[in-house]
């Protein structure tokens, strides 16, 4: 699987997720898993997400959430600078 395309897809779970309480583990991103299924099972292979196939949602782990933001920051730096002018 192409590495960009699983950065990107791992970007667009965190830019999508939400905080959801997980007793007793804290909060952690929650985010639709709406993309292709190589690429999520690829993504929690690597420990960055987690979720069953029953459920239609992961959970970024804190290493996930860690690698999205700084692939946000790789990314879309340029337009994060242009939004905080």
């Amino acid at each position: 699987m192409n590495s960009k395309i699983e950065e990107l897809t791992l970007m667009l779970l965190y830019l999508t997720a939400w905080d959801e309480e997980v007793p007793p583990f804290g909060t952690h991103k929650r985010s639709w898993k709406g993309y292709n299924k190589e690429v999520l099972d690829n993504l929690d292979g690597k420990g960055l997400i987690v979720g069953s196939n029953k459920s239609k949602t992961v959970f970024l782990t804190d290493e996930g959430a860690a690698r999205a933001m700084q692939l946000v920051n790789q990314y879309l730096q340029d337009r994060i600078e242009i939004f905080q002018r």
